[in-house]
Parts: structure tokens; sequence; C-alpha cells
């Protein structure tokens, strides 16, 4: 029989951990008209992973990034993420992860398979990844997690199309891809507390945020924007900024 003090420490929740490193990506390539600042260069995203390597540190998926910390490790490890599944992701981001032993979590858009980011109005509109190319990620050992079907604000989606962008998002990814999908990442970053029941309900393990203000855990994971200006500088600063600004997460050691 466990003593007392062995059950009382049983059943005390765990403090929250540190908060871990999760930098925001979108597309690698030509940024000559760059309005929204979503691009970096290949040869940018090339110093940026260099910088993590040589610091002893290593990117890897957001799943990766959590399981690791479950079990109390993980410190020297860096989530990256690519929102809205752009093409170029296959061309000039995934051998740059191969070649610097890294890997990362593309969030998709089901909804949206071969189209275009046509939810940014000032453009240039950007190819989005084909259902063979989301595989081809998934192949190679990329994280696929879900970006909702469509790139909706889902503060403001009713009902349905809440459902529909979280738990038939889901499905959908798991049909094509034949494997479990188990991260979500809010359109816009925008979230509140019926944006995180949908998901959380629709069977995600953690979804990703950008500020996710006073809400807090693994469901509104916070991440830090990393485009073409971060040289190795402005990294430094920006992890620092991290760790002092953001609050410890909860269900996180």
């Amino acid at each position: 029989m466990p003593s007392s003090v062995e059950s009382t420490a049983a059943a005390r929740p765990l403090a929250p951990g540190p908060v871990p490193w999760i930098a925001m990506y979108h597309s690698v390539g030509d940024r000559t008209d760059d309005p929204y600042r979503i691009t970096v260069t290949p040869g940018r995203l090339d110093g940026q992973l260099r910088w993590l390597r040589r610091r002893g540190l290593r990117g890897v998926s957001v799943a990766e990034l959590l399981a690791a910390r479950a079990r109390g490790e993980g410190r020297d490890l860096v989530g990256l993420t690519f929102d809205d599944g752009y093409a170029d992701f296959l061309d000039n981001a995934l051998p740059l992860l191969r070649r610097w032993e890294c890997t990362a979590t593309l969030f998709v858009l089901p909804g949206r398979l071969g189209g275009d980011n046509a939810w940014d109005p000032l453009g240039p509109r950007k190819p989005l990844l084909t259902a063979d190319g989301i595989r081809r990620a998934a192949a190679a050992g990329v994280e696929i997690g879900s970006h909702g079907l469509t790139h909706v604000d889902l503060t403001r989606a009713d009902d349905a199309s809440l459902r529909a962008e979280t738990a038939e998002s889901r499905a959908v990814l798991e049909e094509l891809t034949g494997a479990p999908v188990t991260g979500f990442c809010y359109p816009y970053g925008t979230v509140d507390r019926r944006a995180v029941e949908a998901v959380r309900s629709a069977g995600y393990h953690y979804a990703c945020a950008i500020d996710p203000g006073e809400l807090n855990g693994t469901h509104v994971l916070p991440r830090v924007h990393v485009g073409q200006n971060d040289t190795a500088v402005r990294l430094v600063l920006k992890r620092r900024l991290h760790r002092l600004r953001r609050r410890p997460v909860e269900g996180l050691r």
C-alpha cells in the first residue's frame, strides 16, 4: 500500500512548466512581393536553422516537443511550425530541415487542397499543397496538423462552421494521410474559450495560437513569429523575451 505522503504527491497536480519555444513560419521562397511578411527566403531559413544547431538546439515537431516535455526532457528542443501548407515547403523548406537534422509541424488546410491563399486580399497568390504534396511531407517525417478547413476565424464562426473547421478537418486529414492528426493551429492566431473547447472536443491533443492572452494550457500554446529580418541577434532577443513575457504553461512539465 502506498504511504499517505506518496498518495498526496500522486494526487497533487503538476505545477505549470516553462513555456516551450515554438517558432511560427509560413512560406519559404521569393519574397519580392510580401505585404504580410509571411515569407522567408531559403537562405534566411538556412541561417536560422544553423543558428539553432550551433547553440545546441534542435528544431522538432510540436508533437515531439510536447512528448519530450511530458517526460521532463526536451529543454534543448524548439518547435518549428509552418502555417497554411504552402507548396513551396517541399522544395524550399524540407531540404533545409533535412540538412540540419530537424523536423517540423506543417499546419494545412484540407478544404483548399491545391488552391491558394485567397484569404490574403493584398496577395500575392501563393499555391497550397495538393493532397499528394501533404502525403509526401508526411512520408518525409513531417507532422501534419490542421489549420482548419478553409482558414476561417474561429471566434466568428457559427456552430456548424466551427465543427467543420475543427472536427471535419481532422477527419479529412486522417483519411488523407492514414495517420492520427493530433495538432491544430488557430487561423489568424485568434482564439477564445469557445474555439478552444471546440478544438479539444474534436480530439486534438494540442493547439497553437500566437498570443493567447489570459488563456493557458496545451490547447493555446503561444508561438514566436520568425521572419526574414530575424538574424542571430534578433533570434536571441526573441527567445529571451518569450521566456520573460509568457506565463508557465498549464499541463506541461
